[in-house]
């Protein structure tokens, strides 16, 4: 009786197949291609009653249809097959697809402060990390929404009333604006630095998050972490600075 026993691989031969079966069937439910199967199965048991009963030509004919079932399934089921497929390989690329998409973010934030440099429009930008800033953004205006170069350069055009303050971005998304943050009291920054780049500074030293700096009088942009502060880098070396924030 031990072969009535299933095996662990028997196991999971079994749900896999299921699991298949069940996405085809869901699948051609959804198409109504399940007629065109209910066909095939028709015909399969046609064939099989005919073998039964030893009826010599129309089991001929049929096993003449058999040799081209798997070609007739294939054109027929062309679209849906097609959706399996890419509806696996989605599932299997997942992490792919996330990090395209962050990179694509990323991209629209790094045009904007590259925009914004080159006119000199002043910018405050913090990317939230694990510390939440709740304490600080209970001083702005929420928006969440979507990281893009237009919305960036409105914001900070000094015509519109969201210029002033800081731009705090939380799960790849604008999610406050005009937000007051402390400024730093180091004396080694405090007798050089304008507010925004102290503000930058002083969020920095009280959590994990990074700040990107656009200078009004010069264009430059700089970055801040962990209360340090990094001046005059290049859009390249911005782009890096934050795919290894991203990556951390």
């Amino acid at each position: 009786m031990n072969f009535l026993i299933p095996k662990f691989t028997d196991i999971i031969d079994i749900i896999i197949v299921a699991i298949i079966l069940y996405r085809v069937f869901f699948l051609l439910k959804k198409t109504g291609g399940y007629q065109i199967l209910l066909g095939f199965g028709l015909i399969f048991l046609m064939y099989f009653i005919a073998s039964v009963l030893n009826l010599e030509m129309m089991t001929s004919f049929l096993r003449v249809l058999k040799d081209y079932w798997v070609l007739a399934f294939i054109i027929l089921f062309q679209p849906e097959i097609r959706n399996i497929l890419s509806g696996m390989a989605k599932n299997y690329d997942l992490k792919t697809i996330f990090k395209d998409t962050r990179k694509s973010i990323y991209s629209q934030l790094v045009s904007a402060v590259s925009i914004m440099a080159f006119r000199k429009i002043g910018a405050l930008i913090i990317i939230e990390n694990k510390r939440k800033l709740d304490e600080y953004i209970d001083s702005g205006q929420i928006v969440d929404a979507q990281i893009s170069v237009k919305l960036l350069l409105t914001i900070f055009n000094n015509k519109t009333i969201l210029h002033d303050g800081a731009v705090i971005i939380r799960n790849n998304r604008i999610f406050a604006v005009k937000v007051v943050l402390p400024l730093s009291e180091n004396i080694e920054y405090t007798q050089i630095l304008g507010t925004r780049h102290l503000a930058a500074v002083g969020v920095s030293e009280k959590s994990d998050c990074f700040a990107i700096i656009v200078s009004e009088e010069t264009g430059k942009i700089s970055v801040t972490k962990d209360g340090v502060i990094t001046r005059g880098l290049s859009i390249e070396e911005l782009s890096q600075r934050i795919k290894d924030e991203a990556g951390s």
